[in-house]
């Protein structure tokens, strides 16, 4: 796992396949999102080696189910004690009651998505023992006041945390960079694309400074307009 300092309250956290952001608050810290299984232990030493202590982490704030994100939760939540918040849609999976929905893909997806599983560790999930509920609009105790944005069909429970003191937007898997030239683009792997693209169009309406990706680097200045531009040449 790589730990990349992007300002000195954010740090990113990116592991063989998707990646995750510590918020830094004074005094205290929000994990967004968690690394595939196998991921608790490496998220406790970045913190470590940050000068924090894992307990400093007051939160763990899943923008959706998927493995590569929400696998490493409950791994760190027991390192931590932090609270687990996901989608009230998408908990039900978080929490193992029921497998997830299977993505809808798109032919050349396919084998961008085999090569991704095969990136991702062998294995069961261990999963939270609780965890929050949350919905669009709520407003979370950080970042002096972090808004819960549903952004579904990438999964249905699928969230944006955006922090509108700061200027900072994390989109999860709705919006991506790609791996090729940094090109904003919308999300792969989807449920509905079309659902897809209008949360992209709600997104790019927050007009961030800074946009935080699932997938591939962040865009850290003027994201709102890379948003804009993006959106209107995505085809349907």
């Amino acid at each position: 796992m790589d730990v990349i300092e992007l300002f000195p309250r954010l740090h990113l956290l990116r592991f063989p396949v998707g990646q995750a952001y510590l918020w830094h608050d004074d005094g205290e810290l929000t994990l967004v999102d968690a690394g595939p299984p196998g991921s608790g232990a490496p998220i406790a030493e970045a913190v470590t080696a940050l000068g924090m202590h894992p307990r400093d982490v007051r939160r763990i704030v899943l923008t959706h189910f998927h493995e590569d994100h929400a696998g490493g939760a409950a791994e760190f939540a027991v390192l931590s004690g932090a609270e687990v918040l996901v989608h009230r849609l998408d908990a039900p999976f978080v929490r193992g009651e029921a497998p997830g929905p299977q993505p809808v893909f798109e032919e050349w997806e396919r084998p961008l998505h085999e090569q991704a599983v095969r990136l991702l560790p062998a294995g069961d999930v261990i999963r939270p023992r609780e965890v929050t509920e949350v919905s669009d609009g709520d407003v979370l105790d950080l970042g002096g006041g972090a808004r819960i944005v549903h952004v579904p069909g990438h999964t249905h429970g699928s969230i944006a945390l955006h922090l509108p003191r700061h200027g900072v937007l994390f989109t999860g898997d709705t919006v991506a960079a790609s791996p090729v030239d940094g090109a904003v683009m919308p999300g792969v792997f989807n449920l509905d694309r079309a659902q897809v693209l209008a949360a992209c169009l709600r997104l790019a309406g927050l007009d961030p400074d800074v946009a935080c990706f699932g997938h591939g680097a962040p865009v850290t200045a003027q994201a709102g307009r890379a948003l804009r531009r993006s959106a209107h040449g995505w085809p349907a």
